[in-house]
């Protein structure tokens, strides 16, 4: 029996684990992966950017965990070795009407305590990255680079060996029981029980809540982002990061140029709906995942209200000239012979049944069951902070599960 069983080994699940285990090292805890591997999807397949931010409202549960898991992982990754770089990120406004969005940037960044940042005059530009051209820009200085693949195995290392939690890989969950004194947890290959179950299983998170929760009101969307790289001979173009001015319109950040932790410059995401909950390549297509999403109203919602620009992403998708011109705006001398095919990362974003992308954090609770089901950019710089939240929670959770075992054994 453990106390705690997390489904999914993704580094949101995992920095929960090692905070369950530094609040207090007895527990008995198990995560259960259903692949070879920790960190395997949106984990291992982002373009690993430590962010500040910026972009959050203030008072949001992204701007207060993103802030408190910032100094978190900054500080864990000095300690346990790490290796990241603090290389800051310019935000660069290249048409009028973006300078007022800048202008909310540069607000929400202040009130979320980033002082240091300064604002960049058009002739300014090239004192931080030579060849990107704007109107004007933010210089976001606490912006860093980091391999999320290495934090997460790290979190795994120290979760196992320093604490012996318990990591199960190649389980995939298929039934979820509950009764009075526990929850078992079904896997294709055995039958775990505990206490409490945390769901952190990403893209498939709407389909674990579904196995207890009958009237869910969110499905995971899949959107695949697509990523080119800078030819080696050209990464002269990019010191460190380079970000467009984001339309608020739109969850997504649109393409820029980021220089990675173990070399190279990435250019790109954009964000194209995936046919498949794990479909990272343009020809991935599983009939229950496209079913599933075309079947949710939310996202025929969506689909109504997003279907000019979604088209753009796809011409975008297929058309590598329609690609570098995006990157042009950026970097005018990004020419189409200096960008090769990169990888391709899917995120799992939360619709409602009313039509609405969710932006924040979205957890929903059972009595001994709890649901993390969006947790989208910076997830993965706030994991620590966000682990933090979720332990407190499962710690409520344990409490009232000892209450009503003693209150049975009482009677």
């Amino acid at each position: 029996m453990y106390d705690v069983i997390i489904i999914g080994g993704g580094i949101v699940g995992l920095a929960t684990g090692l905070k369950l285990k530094e609040k207090q090292p007895d527990l008995k805890i198990a995560i259960l992966e259903k692949e070879q591997k920790v960190a395997m999807h949106q984990t291992g397949n982002n373009s690993g950017v430590i962010h500040a931010g910026v972009y959050y409202r203030p008072g949001s549960l992204k701007a207060l965990n993103c802030r408190s898991g910032y100094q978190q992982l900054i500080d864990f990754c000095d300690k346990e070795g790490v290796k990241y770089d603090l290389c800051g990120k310019l935000i660069v406004a290249t048409r009028e009407e973006e300078l007022p969005r800048l202008e909310t940037l540069w607000e929400r960044g202040m009130q979320n305590g980033l002082t240091k940042m300064k604002r960049v005059a058009g002739d300014e530009i090239g004192e931080y990255e030579p060849h990107a051209k704007g109107l004007a820009a933010i210089h976001v200085p606490y912006t860093g680079i980091i391999d999320y693949k290495d934090v997460s195995l790290k979190y795994a290392e120290i979760f196992t060996g320093r604490y012996g939690g318990d990591i199960f890989l190649n389980n995939k969950v298929v039934r979820i029981l509950e009764d009075k004194n526990s929850v078992d947890v079904i896997t294709e290959t055995g039958t775990y029980s505990g206490r409490v179950v945390v769901n952190t299983a990403g893209l498939h998170s709407d389909k674990v809540a579904r196995l207890t929760q009958n009237n869910l009101d969110v499905r995971i969307i899949p959107f695949r982002g697509e990523y080119y790289k800078l030819a080696d001979e050209k990464s002269y173009l990019v010191r460190n990061l380079i970000y467009p001015v984001p339309d608020p319109n739109f969850p997504f950040l649109g393409v820029h140029f980021t220089r990675l932790i173990h070399g190279g410059i990435e250019a790109g995401p954009n964000a194209v709906w995936a046919f498949k909950r794990e479909g990272y390549s343009k020809y991935s297509f599983n009939g229950s995942d496209f079913l599933d999403s075309l079947a949710w109203p939310g996202f025929r919602k969506v689909m109504m209200k997003y279907w000019k620009m979604g088209l753009e992403e796809y011409y975008r998708s297929y058309n590598k000239s329609a690609f570098v011109k995006a990157l042009q705006r950026l970097v005018p001398e990004v020419g189409y012979d200096d960008v090769k095919p990169g990888g391709a990362g899917v995120r799992a974003q939360a619709c409602s049944r009313n039509g609405a992308l969710v932006d924040d954090f979205l957890i929903v609770e059972d009595r001994f069951i709890l649901n993390v089901l969006n947790a989208p950019s910076p997830a993965a710089t706030a994991s620590l902070s966000v682990g933090d939240s979720i332990a407190e929670k499962i710690m409520l959770k344990l409490d009232l599960k000892s209450k009503i075992i003693q209150e049975v054994q009482l009677n």
